[in-house]
């Protein structure tokens, strides 16, 4: 463990498909490299031209949607609860919301995202959180979003 009591490990793509049931070209996190379980968590996400949006997202101009950037926060706040929460039947995580979205900066090809998340409050199954995503030391993207998580048996 890190001073701060986090959990320093790396989850790789491998790895996150065990915690997430994303696969290509729906899987916005490439790796983890902390989590402190029920608190935070950083994921990373290196944005190349070959990915499929950027054939008809601004074709001259490639710059990856902000609705892309906040589910890649997302899905590294689902990583983070299921890690969190170490079940034997992994569940779905659900989008209820998402709120104070800002976009600062276009995020073009080239660019890697360090994804960071941090758990405001958990109720049951939903969860709160604030995501911010930057390239390098510059903020590209903020939110707050809600998840609800429910157990894939449930039905």
């Amino acid at each position: 463990m890190g001073e701060s009591g986090q959990l320093e490990l790396v989850v790789d793509v491998e790895g996150l498909k065990r915690l997430l049931p994303h696969r290509a070209p729906f899987l916005f996190v490439e790796r983890l490299t902390e989590i402190v379980p029920f608190e935070s968590a950083v994921g990373y996400k290196s944005v190349s031209l070959n990915e499929p949006h950027f054939a008809g997202h601004f074709p001259n101009f490639a710059v990856m949607p902000g609705v892309l950037i906040v589910e890649a926060l997302a899905q590294t706040a689902g990583a983070l609860i299921v890690h969190s929460l170490a079940l034997k039947v992994t569940p779905s995580v659900f989008f209820m919301g998402i709120d104070k979205a800002r976009f600062r900066r276009p995020v073009v090809p080239g660019d890697s995202l360090r994804l960071t998340v941090r758990k405001l409050q958990h109720r049951g199954p939903v969860w709160k959180f604030e995501g911010i995503a930057y390239v390098g030391e510059a903020q590209c993207a903020e939110a707050e979003f809600s998840a609800m998580i429910r157990p894939d048996d449930a039905g």
